[in-house]
């Protein structure tokens, strides 16, 4: 998974519908860059070193896996996209958005592109006000100081003004609250322990994802399949049931729910594929004498992709053991699992497919996921 890192950025606009053009801003914000956590009131402002119409202006604190010069673009694209010409003038002068990275992390950096921490924010009331609202006690990694010290001895003597308006968080449109237990599945290579970590730290959820990796007998069953496929799906069923039992019966009280990269009953449906008819009835009466016991998810989503996709998935992820998997054993799981789910009347069900979608890579993708599954 990509690193996770924490930036305030300042918006600020003078020009036109001002509280539009900044609940825009936000909205971009989330949509192409990352969370967005908080988001301070919004506050009135004179222009700064020029004359011009007053400010709104507000700050935001969000997480994003962009690298700074990577965010830093990604701002000028906002900026150019909400109409921000390019100055044709030296100084300050109105603008329709300001976007600015005040903090990313503890990072320091002073270079002709990038300068973080912004090197004039604590001079800035119409800064530091906004930011004193999310963070009070965050320290500037130069100055070595609070952001309400910093406001404390700030020099400017600027109005600020709040107004009393308070933007939308867009990332508040996601809710997950009607579950207290997710589960994601799908084939091998679907993506779904990845999406499981995206929804877990997105929306406080707690985490549970299959040990499959400590399983010994894995890279011997894909070399052997007859020979090893009823040992390793014996014990596949026996990690999967305590794993799950563990896991559901411990409670955690700073977690909103529970979110997984599978369910239990992957169990039946790969034995189905790999095991003969005799050993497959046998397994099936232990299955379902361990099943009955266990919780069953609230929304099971079933993540759909296609062979060729499946296939470019396992090579880039590189498992030794998973590189010669043929298309029809993937082919023939994929069926498993949808001849399941059209039978399923116990499951609340979505089936995304995802085929022609990146949702590691495209944010845009990662969102429209959310949205089907709050459809669900």
């Amino acid at each position: 998974m990509k690193q996770i890192h924490k930036v305030y950025l300042a918006l600020g606009s003078n020009v036109g519908d001002r509280l539009k053009h900044l609940q825009d801003a936000v909205n971009l914000v989330f949509e192409r860059l990352g969370k967005i956590i908080i988001i301070s009131n919004v506050y009135n402002t004179p222009a700064h070193g020029f004359e011009g119409d007053d400010f709104l202006n507000t700050c935001v604190f969000l997480e994003t896996d962009l690298k700074p010069k990577q965010l830093m673009k990604a701002l000028k694209t906002i900026e150019k996209h909400m109409g921000r010409e390019q100055a044709k003038k030296k100084g300050y002068q109105s603008r329709i958005i300001d976007l600015d990275i005040l903090f990313y992390d503890d990072w320091v950096e002073d270079s002709k592109t990038l300068q973080i921490p912004h090197k004039a924010l604590h001079q800035r009331k119409f800064v530091l006000q906004p930011l004193f609202d999310i963070a009070p006690n965050l320290e500037h990694p130069i100055l070595k100081q609070t952001i309400s010290q910093l406001l404390s001895t700030c020099e400017d003597q600027s109005e600020v003004q709040s107004i009393k308006i308070w933007l939308k968080n867009p990332s508040k449109q996601f809710q997950f609250s009607d579950y207290n237990y997710i589960a994601i599945e799908g084939n091998i290579g679907a993506g779904k322990t990845s999406l499981a970590h995206k929804i877990a730290n997105d929306f406080n959820a707690k985490l549970v994802l299959e040990r499959f990796a400590d399983n010994a007998f894995l890279p011997k069953f894909y070399k052997e399949p007859q020979r090893y496929a009823f040992t390793l799906e014996m014990s596949f069923l026996a990690d999967r049931y305590q794993q799950i039992s563990d896991d559901l019966s411990q409670l955690d009280l700073f977690k909103d729910f529970i979110v997984s990269d599978y369910d239990i009953y992957k169990s039946l449906i790969f034995s189905k594929i790999t095991l003969p008819e005799d050993e497959f009835k046998l397994y099936r009466k232990l299955f379902y004498l361990m099943y009955k016991d266990i919780s069953k998810p609230e929304l099971y989503v079933y993540l759909y992709q296609n062979t060729q996709r499946l296939q470019e998935n396992i090579k880039k992820r590189g498992r030794d053991y998973e590189q010669n998997i043929q298309d029809d054993y993937l082919e023939k799981i994929n069926s498993g699992y949808l001849e399941f789910l059209k039978n399923q009347s116990e499951l609340k069900v979505k089936i995304i497919d995802i085929s022609d979608r990146d949702f590691v890579e495209n944010r845009e993708d990662y969102l429209w996921i959310l949205s089907e599954i709050s459809k669900a």
